[in-house]
């Protein structure tokens, strides 16, 4: 950009961040609850689980297709704002249609949430996959820390304020459709500003090398079919322990169960997926594939506790179905807070103790805060457990990234690094669709303790961030 930056480019090259956080924390209160609505309580989780599946692996495809095709765009008013756009009109017409599906019932209003589900990731990612080449594209090397810690700052705190205060309020008080008009606003309204950002269309780009987008696509087919597979291995196990009633006997052996299945899934699904994408290159990188296992790991467990938030709260504190949305969103809002001002000394922290220790202590603070959380049936008890989990997402966040940085070859370093959308849509995919099932067979089992189901299944991510500790044995030191 041959301009001088100016203070307000702050504001619009990043706050489009601002309507998809909005957007995204939106969805994860009312898609659960629509769920809830067509399948009913005892499958909930199981639906909710498939539609985080392929809903998350489409949105990982999608978000890799738009960026190259953006990256290569000539149209005479930008590179990237026609892509935003077009997607943000696109996703919020979708947007719109899933709030028509409240007034359907069973299993096909089920489908034509799932069939909109499908669809919509692709036109968020038209949007998204463009929103992130702005920064790259206009802003130069010695102030691009400035504008990240401007997109973090809209990315992560301002939205979750917003839905906590307003969105989440609102659905608990069956205002559906106030919530969606709410985050399709806040959409549009940050869609405007970032048309004001100056772009100039390019003349000359290099012609698409589709040979990575393949290699991505069958890394996807195989991702998923090893989450399916593993899934469908712990619905079949489970269904021959009906007759089991005690609920210790259960707990445990569920918890075998499910842990397994979610550990073969990340194992099996990363060592796969990175030897399919980087080819005989990742057999000279093992320390890189084991970085990956571990920040999958991690993360399956911080997804899944936002995604399962009102399901938790519900079969915890006996919470009636809408009425637990407003408490999601303020846990959600503390774990926020907590992020952001973990973030800042993490970053002291990694330089002061090294990449693997503090990402090793954001694992352990994690299994701290998991405990705490299900130790006491009550929601004063839950926000503090969720607090701590806030602190150790945030070293984690900032450690971990750091210590991925320094296993990448420089030359190659946005090759390797794009492989972490294998750990952030996988998590969701992994948690969702191996736990749902698992969380609705204890819940009809034992219905005399509340909440049995969800329980076990947080005590499961709590594993999987000790897990995560465990993996990092394998990464050697960087640097000392």
């Amino acid at each position: 950009m041959n301009r001088l930056i100016r203070w307000y480019d702050y504001i619009t090259f990043n706050v489009y961040f601002l309507g998809l956080t909005t957007l995204s924390q939106t969805m994860g209160l009312i898609t659960p609850l629509l769920v809830q609505q067509f399948v009913g309580e005892t499958q909930k989780a199981t639906y909710y689980g498939t539609f985080r599946l392929f809903t998350l692996m489409v949105a990982l495809l999608a978000q890799a297709l738009m960026g190259i095709v953006s990256d290569r765009s000539k149209l005479a008013w930008g590179r990237r704002r026609p892509f935003i756009l077009v997607g943000t009109i696109v996703t919020a017409i979708l947007t719109i249609l899933i709030g028509f599906t409240a007034g359907m019932e069973g299993m096909t209003g089920f489908w034509v949430l799932f069939a909109i589900g499908l669809v919509q990731p692709i036109a968020s990612n038209m949007s998204q996959a463009a929103e992130q080449g702005i920064i790259p594209d206009l802003v130069p090397d010695e102030k691009r820390g400035r504008f990240s810690g401007v997109k973090a700052l809209f990315e992560i705190p301002l939205p979750l304020i917003i839905v906590a205060l307003t969105v989440g309020k609102m659905i608990s008080n069956r205002n559906m459709w106030g919530g969606l008009l709410v985050a399709v606003g806040v959409l549009l309204l940050v869609m405007l500003l970032t048309m004001l950002v100056p772009e100039k269309p390019i003349t000359q780009v290099p012609p698409i090398d589709w040979v990575p987008f393949v290699r991505l696509i069958f890394m996807t087919l195989v991702f998923t079919a090893i989450i399916y597979g593993s899934g469908q291995v712990v619905k079949f196990v489970s269904s021959g322990l009906a007759g089991i009633t005690s609920p210790t006997s259960l707990f445990i052996i569920m918890g075998l169960i499910g842990l397994a299945g979610m550990l073969i899934a990340i194992v099996a699904g990363v060592w796969l997926s990175v030897r399919i994408s980087l080819g005989g290159s990742a057999q000279n990188n093992s320390s890189f594939t084991w970085w990956v296992v571990n920040r999958l790991a991690f993360l399956v467990g911080a997804v899944n506790i936002s995604a399962f938030a009102i399901y938790f709260l519900q079969a915890r504190l006996g919470y009636v179905k809408e009425a637990a949305a407003a408490p999601a969103s303020q846990l959600i809002l503390i774990v926020g807070v907590f992020i952001l001002f973990s973030t800042l000394p993490a970053g002291w922290m990694t330089d002061r103790f090294g990449e693997k220790r503090v990402v090793m202590i954001a694992g352990l603070v994690a299994v701290l805060g998991i405990i705490v959380a299900l130790s006491v049936p009550s929601l004063l008890v839950i926000y503090v457990g969720g607090c701590i989990i806030g602190i150790s997402f945030g070293l984690f966040y900032t450690s971990n990234w750091a210590l991925g940085t320094l296993l990448v070859p420089k030359e190659e370093a946005g090759r390797y690094l794009g492989l972490s959308n294998l750990a952030g849509a996988g998590a969701g995919a992994v948690g969702a669709y191996i736990g749902g099932p698992i969380a609705d067979f204890l819940t009809a089992q034992v219905p005399q303790v509340p909440g049995f189901g969800y329980v076990l299944l947080f005590t499961v991510y709590g594993l999987l961030f000790l897990f995560s500790v465990l993996a990092l044995s394998q990464v050697k030191n960087t640097r000392k």
